[in-house]
């Protein structure tokens, strides 16, 4: 049989130091966006106006930030987590730069750590992934950890090496996109009258609605973003796995849930950071999803007193509404309905 397949990387094909561009650099066009809307009802004003956009010194209406994460990710997933078990976990995610239809994006990551798990059939790779203009630009870096099937069990375990990830992006390391004037922020067209000084830390907000994940929206998304992870695809494959069916993306799960954050955060225009997040259970077609959020900490932008940074806590769950925010049963373990944790900054209009 040809060798001329890529049958991606196990664990022990992965070295601390190692660097890896990934194929497929991707033009991103006003389709996607459309259908980045269509598949996740996004209404923040930002991402569906050029006029309102251009208002506050855009060059147009910027690419919705999870899109860039998306388009970013799927490119590392033949070279990162083609065989990978599951998706950890993320850390230290900046978005550096806007993006706009016709920017091409490309995407490198450097393995910054490897760690062989106790059972020798697995391990936990840690990677920072940059994504770039065609420019040259950083417009995304953000760490990602996996666990990684190992292509030969008995193969001899590397010596573990685990990055040292701050617990969240500092305040001040913030990038606010250049040119951004809020003088011409228009609430009523964005859709809140709550700026960033109406926000308490500790509060938490019931986003309300819920929305069904079905087989095919996931599958038109997942390929949307050029993710070819088998677990997501190949359901005869899935068949004889451990839930004998597909598992839903988990940054489909994130983009649901950001989408529907917008009934209660209507003026979190900007995702500035990704402090860390899981996918904390799996999720199928047929679930509903519902979301909430609990603001962990305010922060002044340096040299501004036109906008802040909330850092909010963002919490999907399937098929339980938020009113009571599920995150731990009696026991303390993780709610069963619980499906995301997800820590990120946004940027907000302060009033007046």
């Amino acid at each position: 049989m040809s060798d001329k397949t890529n049958p991606g990387n196990f664990f022990e094909d992965f070295k601390p130091g190692q660097v890896i561009r990934h194929a497929t650099p991707r033009t991103v066009t006003e389709g996607e966006i459309a259908l980045y809307t269509g598949l996740y009802g996004n209404r923040f004003a930002l991402h569906s106006s050029d006029m309102f956009a251009m208002a506050l010194g855009y060059e147009g209406m910027p690419v919705d930030d999870m899109l860039v994460f998306h388009i970013v990710f799927g490119k590392t997933v033949p070279d990162i987590s083609l065989n990978a078990v599951a998706n950890l976990g993320y850390a230290d995610g900046r978005f550096l730069a806007p993006v706009y239809p016709g920017d091409t994006l490309a995407s490198e990551s450097e393995v910054i750590g490897v760690r062989e798990n106790s059972n020798g059939k697995t391990g936990v790779v840690w990677v920072r992934t940059t994504g770039t203009n065609q420019r040259g630009e950083v417009v995304l870096s953000y760490v990602r950890w996996v666990m990684v099937r190992k292509r030969d069990e008995a193969a001899p375990a590397p010596e573990a090496s685990a990055p040292d990830l701050p617990a969240a992006v500092a305040a001040e390391d913030l990038v606010v996109p250049e040119g951004l004037s809020l003088a011409g922020y228009d609430a009523t067209a964005a859709g809140s009258p709550h700026f960033w000084d109406d926000y308490a830390v500790g509060e938490k907000i019931d986003h309300v609605d819920g929305m069904t994940l079905e087989e095919a929206e996931h599958m038109l998304a997942t390929r949307l973003y050029q993710n070819t992870a088998k677990v997501h695809f190949d359901l005869h494959a899935q068949k004889d796995g451990r839930f004998g069916k597909r598992l839903i993306y988990g940054g489909h799960i994130i983009s649901l849930a950001r989408g529907l954050s917008f009934n209660g955060l209507a003026n979190a225009f900007h995702i500035a950071a990704i402090n860390g997040g899981r996918h904390v259970a799996p999720s199928f077609a047929g679930d509903t999803v519902y979301a909430w959020s609990e603001v962990l900490d305010k922060a002044e932008v340096p040299g501004r007193d036109d906008l802040g940074a909330l850092r909010l806590r963002l919490v999907a769950a399937k098929d339980h509404p938020c009113a009571d925010f599920p995150l731990k049963d009696a026991e303390g373990k993780d709610h069963p309905a619980v499906v995301l944790d997800f820590d990120i900054w946004v940027l907000m209009p302060r009033a007046g």
